[in-house]
């Protein structure tokens, strides 16, 4: 083992740790590994731009800008929402049909994107058809994965491992590759879903059926407070008007016709203040309204619709690592925070000094109408359609947004074709194509500029050219060489040459199939696929049957709840706890394992 070589397994190491610890967010992570290969010697100063010259994180920046004009004309929502008008309440077909639909959309859309849009369309169904939300959810994420695999647009981890292997001179993925093996995964893992899920996924509903919240919807008062009342010069916590535990709860304070923007324990109350209060208590301990403002002699002004929803804190919120007190969490989204969902326990105590999670869900009131803007910040994922739920663009915004995706598609996928029987046609590349129709969606107003940046994870990009840089430094320095020959002489002493190259498939896929559990998919593939190409020299076998092993197994993850974006998504709206992934989850991590290793040498033989 060479020095160079030590250094790079020490910072695959502690990027590893730093990964699962999470000590800092992904993309400060991969960055920071960036700058230290640079720093180590590992790669040299003038290759570390080199890594923003490769095509991955340009294609998947032009995809989220096609995905986010298909989201914003309600192309995806509009089929979700005729699927839930003609369903039956039968609940092995509405795992099917819910389970289907996110497959096919995530082959071509992110698949945060498309859980994020089935999301309240599959928990109004529930509600609607009394189904536990438990039992509907967990296969909208597992399928969403599933159908990530049958497309190289599918998913970034397909389109970073394709940018990967054309920087190590390897033949590129087509579009429809990973068909083959993606296409009987999804077949597979929905089938044992269907099939199966039904008695290993719990019996349970969101945070809100937990609590036992029997009305989702509640008036909202506007009551001046007279000048008379007994309240005024009171501090705010001392009067009736701040009283959760009897269900009475402020969402504004309004003084001069403006929003008094101060926390709750400095305002005092004064005469002619006005504010918004719902009064909405659990097990029938809510006071009577009437009387609470007879009492402080408030006069209601007018009556909104509110809302009891929940709101799933996202990946790339603001609110992550915040508290509800230091967020001023009222003042900021017009709502009031009943109770956190995080790890299957609902926390109703000391919320304000709660620091927030990924994937923590909120049980909130807030005005209805007031959804739009919550939807319109981004740090949350929706478990409610907004008032305005339907998408607002003109019909042909949809006909055009699905036109750019198609045509992205076909124009990559055939010039491929035609160039291999006509090489005088073009290859026109992915990362071309899929720029041009995000360009188009933009020239065409079904997007404007600022819509097309609020639609591209710039966190996932910047992670991805991280990354790339560990990838290169393995291969700069032989590591990926280094661990191919450990690993070949392992399964050299357990197997014969002919076995060999077949166990070497199964170990490797194993292997990344665990890592992808503990860290993202991205950072797995990065550095499983230059050990999978050594592999594959090492033994002297073709290249493809490992490459598209690693891919694959790096979608897989399954059987822990912050093993993929998605699950964090439907933990707390399904009451999930930890196990119940396990339990259903580990099943279908060998079923992948084993169908996809049983496939994978027949279409891509190891001797070709």
């Amino acid at each position: 083992m060479t020095l160079e070589i030590g250094l790079t397994l020490a910072v695959i190491v502690l990027t590893l740790i730093a990964f699962i610890k999470e000590v800092a967010s992904a993309d400060v992570i991969a960055l920071t590994v960036l700058c230290a290969v640079v720093g180590l010697g590992l790669i040299d100063y003038s290759q570390m731009t080199e890594v923003f010259k490769n095509e991955a994180p340009l294609t998947i920046a032009a995809l989220f800008i096609i995905g986010g004009a298909l989201e914003k004309s309600g192309a995806v929502d509009h089929i979700g929402q005729v699927l839930k008008a003609r369903l039956s309440g039968n609940l092995r077909w509405s795992i099917f049909a819910f389970a289907a639909l996110a497959a096919f959309f995530s082959a071509w859309m992110n698949n945060t994107a498309i859980v994020a849009i089935l999301l309240p369309v599959t928990l109004g169904f529930a509600r609607t058809k009394n189904i536990p939300a438990s039992k509907l959810l967990m296969p909208l994420s597992y399928a969403s994965i599933l159908g990530g695999t049958c497309t190289l647009i599918g998913t970034s981890t397909n389109l970073l491992v394709n940018g990967s292997l054309k920087s190590m001179g390897e033949t590129p993925m087509t579009m429809f590759e990973l068909a083959p093996v993606g296409v009987p995964l999804a077949i597979a893992g929905i089938g044992y879903l269907v099939i199966f899920g039904p008695k290993l996924m719990p019996s349970r509903s969101s945070i809100s059926g937990s609590l036992e919240i029997e009305h989702r919807t509640t008036p909202l008062y506007h009551v001046l407070i007279e000048d008379d009342s007994p309240l005024v010069g009171k501090p705010l916590l001392e009067t009736p008007l701040f009283n959760r535990d009897g269900g009475v709860h402020l969402l504004e304070v309004r003084r001069n016709g403006q929003r008094v923007m101060q926390q709750v324990n400095e305002i005092t109350v004064q005469k002619f203040d006005r504010f918004l209060i719902a009064v909405h208590g659990r097990k029938k301990k809510a006071v009577e309204a009437n009387s609470l403002f007879s009492e402080a002699r408030a006069q209601v002004l007018s009556t909104v619709d509110g809302i009891v929803t929940e709101l799933v804190i996202r990946d790339e919120s603001s609110l992550i690592g915040v508290t509800l007190a230091g967020s001023d969490f009222r003042q900021e989204y017009n709502a009031v925070v009943l109770a956190v969902h995080r790890n299957g326990v609902n926390i109703t105590e000391h919320l304000a000094r709660l620091p927030l999670e990924i994937g923590d869900t909120l049980l909130v009131i807030t005005p209805a109408h007031n959804l739009d803007e919550i939807a319109e910040s981004r740090d949350f994922v929706l478990t409610d359609k907004p008032v305005e739920a339907t998408s607002t663009a003109p019909k042909h915004h949809s006909v055009l947004a699905w036109s750019a995706l198609i045509g992205v598609v076909l124009v990559a996928t055939l010039t491929d074709v035609l160039h291999g029987i006509i090489p005088a046609v073009p290859k026109i590349p992915i990362h071309y194509a899929s720029m041009v129709g995000a360009l188009l969606l933009l020239w065409t107003k079904v997007l404007t500029p600022r819509d097309a940046y609020a639609s591209v994870d710039w966190q996932v990009l910047l992670m991805l050219y991280g990354l790339l840089g560990l990838g290169m430094a393995m291969e700069e320095t032989k590591t990926a060489e280094f661990l191919a020959k450990n690993v070949v002489g392992f399964t050299r002493s357990m197997f014969s040459a002919e076995m060999l190259p077949y166990a070497t498939l199964w170990l490797i896929f194993l292997l990344t199939l665990l890592l992808t559990e503990v860290l993202s998919n991205n950072a797995t593939a990065v550095m499983m696929i230059p050990i999978g190409v050594r592999l594959a020299h090492e033994l002297g076998v073709q290249t493809h049957p490992f490459i598209i092993g690693v891919t694959v197994a790096a979608s897989c993850a399954f059987a822990l709840p912050m093993g993929y974006q998605t699950h964090l998504m439907i933990y707390g709206p399904g009451g999930y706890r930890f196990s119940d992934f396990q339990r259903v989850g580990i099943p279908l991590n060998l079923i992948c394992w084993i169908v996809a290793c049983t496939l994978i040498p027949v279409i891509w033989p190891f001797h070709g």
